[in-house]
């Protein structure tokens, strides 16, 4: 459904990411992890097409992102990015009423079959009674799922979130990731997310992209990414790692950090 081929991605002479490949198929639930500053969020626009590669292709369905016409790539694909902004007068329905901007014919107003769209998305992603709020005023999980909805209202085939549980508390993290699983599990919605809470990612994906100088260092099943070794090779962190039988996914502990940081404080204190 959604392939790199050979993609490198950059800003000027600086190169992000360097002949990276990757297949994503039809319903696939991939996070992409690695440390701050290894290119996640960059190939999330790159995938999404809008960063366009230094070399390589993004393909959709076949055919190369960057060839297809605007309007028919977003009925197929979404991206939520990092805190994205929205007008401060802008209640949550016209918020989401603007995922049906590709579907609109040129007198660019929205018909029936348009309303019943974003009453759907409005009710799938549980944000009914907000939907006359301002946007502004939500707090943090309720702003990420009128989003959501937003994206939802495209009716894409692939949704691409970046780290969509940013600055949320514990329970908002828990209940967006279960309706991103959601929206996977039940409508078939493939999607890539990127996210920095590794074991959130082991529980509520598929598959697992690691990224690591630019390359990819591993890809996998969350058993066959959160080992010790992998762990320790990418983020530099001792760990040991449980299986959780309830979810049937590994998470992990950390017992041991990078030690420079400490000698180095220890050799300021003498």
């Amino acid at each position: 459904m959604l392939k790199a081929v050979n993609l490198s991605i950059g800003y000027g002479n600086n190169k992000v990411i360097n002949n990276f490949d990757l297949t994503i198929d039809k319903g696939d639930l991939i996070t992409i992890i690695g440390v701050n500053g290894c290119g996640k969020s960059t190939l999330l626009k790159s995938l999404s097409r809008s960063l366009k590669p230094l070399k390589g292709v993004v393909y959709l369905d076949g055919q190369s992102i960057f060839r297809l016409d605007t309007k028919k790539v977003a009925r197929r694909l979404s991206i939520l990015p990092q805190a994205p902004k929205v007008p401060e007068d802008f209640t949550v329905r016209d918020l989401v009423s603007y995922g049906r901007q590709p579907y609109l014919g040129l007198t660019g107003k929205l018909k029936r079959q348009d309303h019943e769209v974003i009453d759907w998305a409005i009710s799938a992603t549980r944000i009914d009674y907000l939907q006359h709020r301002p946007v502004n005023t939500l707090s943090g999980g309720e702003r990420q799922r009128a989003w959501l909805a937003l994206a939802l209202a495209q009716q894409p085939e692939v949704l691409l979130l970046d780290e969509p549980t940013t600055f949320l508390d514990v329970s908002c993290q828990f209940e967006v990731l279960e309706l991103v699983k959601a929206l996977n599990s039940i409508l078939g919605i493939t999607i890539v997310m990127v996210l920095h809470d590794i074991n959130q990612a082991a529980r509520y994906s598929k598959h697992m992209v690691v990224l690591k100088d630019g390359n990819v260092y591993r890809s996998g099943t969350p058993e066959e990414i959160v080992t010790e070794k992998v762990l320790e090779e990418v983020f530099n962190i001792k760990v040991r790692v449980f299986s959780d039988p309830d979810n049937n996914c590994p998470y992990f502990i950390p017992v041991r950090g990078n030690s420079e940081c400490a000698a180095a404080l220890d050799l300021y204190k003498k």
